[in-house]
């Protein structure tokens, strides 16, 4: 049986990343999205690496099965987003949702964020279960805090606080 590691995302792992993610956004969830309304994944470094952010991958053969990204914004925010997991490494029985969604939140902490913040749309039943069952809440767009990087195609928010 073959492991699962967790690490940083480097940029070697750009191309991988966009496959993967693309791959669940386009092809799975028919998500009407393309990566040129993206340009976050050709920017990971200064988008997500940069302050209080983060980005991880999950890497099962050599092979990117997991994402997640953290976006540091306003004075002690954070926006979860690109939190994607290949169909084959879902489910309790791999954690791999939940050992990214840990590694973010104790990032965010350590880096003084107080709440992390998401959006994700109306399909996308489990993951907004996922979600529910790890403490977020739901919120009303207008709850969103000031500086939110919002995505056009975003209907749900949540967010768990974290201090």
């Amino acid at each position: 049986m073959s492991t699962i590691t967790y690490r940083p995302y480097a940029k070697s792992d750009e191309d991988a990343v966009i496959t993967h993610i693309l791959g669940i956004q386009q092809g799975e969830f028919a998500v009407p999205v393309t990566p040129e309304e993206q340009p976050d994944l050709r920017a990971v470094a200064e988008v997500y690496q940069s302050g209080a952010g983060g980005f991880w991958v999950a890497e099962k053969d050599g092979r990117i099965v997991g994402t997640i990204g953290l976006i540091g914004f306003g004075k002690d925010q954070g926006a979860l987003r690109k939190m994607f997991v290949a169909a084959e490494a879902r489910g309790r029985e791999h954690g791999v949702a939940a050992r990214l969604l840990a590694i973010l939140v104790d990032h965010a902490r350590a880096n003084g964020i107080t709440a992390v913040t998401l959006g994700t749309i109306e399909r996308l039943h489990a993951a907004r279960r996922f979600y529910d069952k790890n403490g977020f809440a739901l919120i009303d767009p207008d709850a969103l805090p000031t500086g939110f990087p919002r995505m056009a195609v975003d209907t749900h928010f949540y967010r768990l606080q974290l201090a």
